[in-house]
């Protein structure tokens, strides 16, 4: 039996109490479906699954859902058992195991396998921008495709969440063991910790349809594909509730899973917790953060478009978290969740879900908005011929500059990726990430730059080619 490391702030979770929350939150969202799994120790306190998935079937304890970046510590667990075994060198340079990584950067023969798990080997956004890069196809293709690229710094000097770290990490693991990355992680870590319903996949075609997701629209939850996109290594892993309780449980212990199977050494779980001396937050594939009563936290988020994901583990009380929701980025219902189960094992009171979407407001405002487009541009288009006319004889350079404005929504709908870039501090945003994100406000750019154009449009040939008044006959 491993210790759970009780301390005074723990307490026993009631799985009536997490089934109660949950049935809650979803009533009051409009959340599809989510799976949840609450271990403490070497016991699972409770797994479930709630809802539907987006292909109609309901939502079990072992239903595969995606985890998005949670995959990320799977990667590094991977890595670690190579370095054990003296395959692989956490401080060596990655070409020493991996020849074919290479880019159009000197620095890049100095990044090691270390920085690439901890996010400091000088990848970036805005040297490499991922998202906008064609879709490769597998490991070896994610990794070809950095060949004309380069580093944002020098490695070690700047940590920068790149998912393409985590793919040449995989990769590194490929090569070094001889085995496909799946195949790896089915027999040295799902297989041994009995994780029947996990695997790693490499796009989004891959998906099975129980791991598809939705976006919410005036409240109502729309199930869509997951946008194209590559996750090996970085965000691949398909699990359920109750694999998922499996691996809090080996995390718990140390690296040793239910039953005392040992996957990894208790050193390299230390190793693998133990940030950076560029961001303190951030480790091996884990986040280090705290508790708002200021316990120590182990964990990492995961998100798709299309679907979220969030595991926590709280070292003094020995208790593990992992929620798996299938509604996208912009609605973390996934860390809601999670938070509100987190407090409950800490003994508090989890906040009471929000009364009703919290995208619903923002919806019905933009909603608004778009149905005042539409009016302002049917009367735009009907008094055309009249501002036409009050328009004739003045210079070109007035009318042009009084259309001007009508140019704006086009304007922003064309550098709308910039521009959310930029506020995210130069990441790369793609349109259709945009689009998912926040549907509702990029309905509303496309009618408005549509309306204006048309407005415009018309305006400009009713100056050009004025409707003339047909004389009368004489007689």
């Amino acid at each position: 039996m491993s210790s759970t490391g009780t301390g005074p702030a723990a307490r026993e979770i009631d799985p009536a109490s997490v089934d109660r929350f949950v049935n809650a939150y979803r009533e009051a969202t409009g959340l599809p479906g989510v799976a949840v799994a609450v271990t403490r120790g070497d016991e699972v306190v409770h797994v479930a699954g709630y809802g539907r998935t987006a292909s109609g079937e309901p939502v079990t304890a072992d239903t595969p859902m995606a985890i998005a970046s949670l995959s990320k510590s799977f990667t590094s667990l991977a890595v670690m058992q190579l370095v054990e075994k003296g395959v692989v060198g956490l401080d060596d340079p990655v070409r020493v195991r991996l020849p074919e990584f290479a880019m159009a950067d000197p620095r890049a023969a100095r990044v090691t396998v270390r920085q690439l798990l901890d996010q400091t080997s000088g990848m970036a956004d805005e040297t490499f921008p991922e998202r906008s890069q064609p879709r490769p196809g597998s490991l070896r293709e994610a990794v070809a495709r950095l060949r004309g690229a380069k580093l944002a710094a020098d490695p070690g000097t700047r940590w920068s969440y790149h998912n393409t770290n985590f793919q040449v990490a995989a990769r590194l693991v490929e090569v070094a063991s001889g085995m496909p990355f799946a195949g790896y992680l089915k027999k040295h870590v799902f297989g041994p910790l009995g994780m029947r319903n996990s695997t790693t996949i490499d796009t989004e075609r891959d998906l099975p349809p129980s791991a598809g997701g939705h976006l919410h629209l005036l409240g109502v939850a729309l199930a869509l594909p997951e946008p194209p996109g590559f996750g090996n290594g970085s965000g691949g892993v398909i699990s359920s509730a109750r694999d998922m309780a499996r691996w809090m449980i080996t995390q718990s212990g140390e690296g040793a899973g239910p039953g005392g199977v040992r996957v990894v050494s208790a050193a390299s779980v230390a190793e693998m917790r133990t940030p950076s001396k560029i961001n303190d937050s951030y480790a091996l594939g884990w986040a280090i953060g705290t508790t708002r009563n200021g316990s120590p936290t182990v964990g990492h988020g995961g998100d798709l478009l299309t679907a979220t994901a969030q595991q926590t583990l709280l070292p003094r009380s020995g208790y593990g978290v992992v929620v798996m929701a299938n509604t996208g980025t912009a609605y973390a219902d996934s860390d809601a969740i999670a938070d509100a189960l987190v407090a409950m094992a800490e003994g508090e009171e989890p906040e009471a879900p929000p009364s009703f979407p919290p995208t619903l407001v923002v919806d019905l405002a933009i909603a608004v908005a778009a149905v005042v487009t539409l009016l302002l541009a049917g009367r735009g288009l009907a008094r055309s011929r009249r501002w036409a006319a009050r328009r004739a004889g003045r210079p070109a350079w007035s009318t042009a500059a009084r259309l001007l404005p009508y140019a704006l929504p086009g304007v922003l709908c064309l550098t709308v990726t910039d521009v959310f870039g930029m506020l995210a501090r130069g990441k790369d945003i793609t349109w259709t990430q945009v689009a998912y994100i926040y549907p509702s406000f990029m309905i509303w750019l496309v009618l408005a730059t549509g309306a204006c154009a048309a407005v415009a449009l018309v305006r400009v040939i009713r100056i050009v080619r004025p409707v003339r008044t047909p004389s009368r006959g004489a007689g």
